[in-house]
């Protein structure tokens, strides 16, 4: 049936989506030139609160989901329910990864080989996220937070949408330097997820499995 193809296609990619998306976020982690926006707020989260990285993004999490609930001005259960069950695994698998690329001496690596891996990283997550938005089936709710916003509240664009929803994660960081007078993970890969992830993402969108359509249901 058309339907249980059109299901099992977008099931797929979303299970590959999060393992693309929590590598590439550990990856970016892992060479210590700064991670995509809201992997390093919960860096810093972790830091500041002593709760490990897992723990402190699977919470923040949590609080994004409501948030959502919020915007959209009704209970959503299946969206709740599906950011819960994203947050999860992904949260973990981040700092399961991190412990791999470690393992294998991505730190120790040369100034140029970093670079390129932290844009390769914030590439591989730019292209997730692209992958799991369009799949609709369940998503992490700090992306969900940006879909919201692309599709209630900012015409379809990914790059106001991936602006505005930067909000909550980089007032995150601020209060996290504030009361520890550290910034962890945040710094070059930052900047450049800041100005690139909309464009990529919506570059991904035409480019990366084109036959994976959007599934919006706002």
């Amino acid at each position: 049936m058309p339907a249980l193809k059109d299901f099992n296609q977008r099931f797929k990619y979303l299970c590959l989506s999060i393992i693309i998306n929590a590598a590439g976020n550990a990856l970016a982690i892992s060479t210590n030139l700064g991670s995509a926006v809201w992997t390093g707020s919960g860096v810093n989260l972790s830091h500041w609160t002593g709760i490990p990285l897992g723990t402190a993004m699977f919470l923040y999490g949590i609080a994004i989901t409501i948030l959502n609930q919020l915007l959209l001005g009704h209970f959503d259960r299946r969206r709740f329910v599906s950011n819960i069950m994203y947050t999860i695994p992904f949260s973990y698998l981040v700092a399961g990864f991190e412990y791999v690329w470690n393992f294998l001496g991505v730190p120790q690596l040369g100034l140029i080989i970093r670079i390129i891996l932290d844009i390769f990283g914030l590439f591989m997550v730019a292209v997730a996220v692209s992958m799991y938005t369009r799949s609709n089936l369940i998503m992490h709710p700090n992306d969900d937070l940006a879909y919201i916003i692309r599709f209630k509240f900012g015409n379809g664009s990914a790059i106001i949408s991936q602006w505005l929803s930067y909000i909550p994660p980089l007032t995150i960081i601020a209060f996290s330097y504030f009361f520890t007078g550290h910034l962890y993970a945040i710094g070059f890969g930052t900047i450049w997820a800041l100005v690139t992830q909309g464009a990529v993402m919506k570059w991904s969108d035409y480019h990366m499995f084109p036959k994976l359509k959007h599934h919006v249901d706002l």
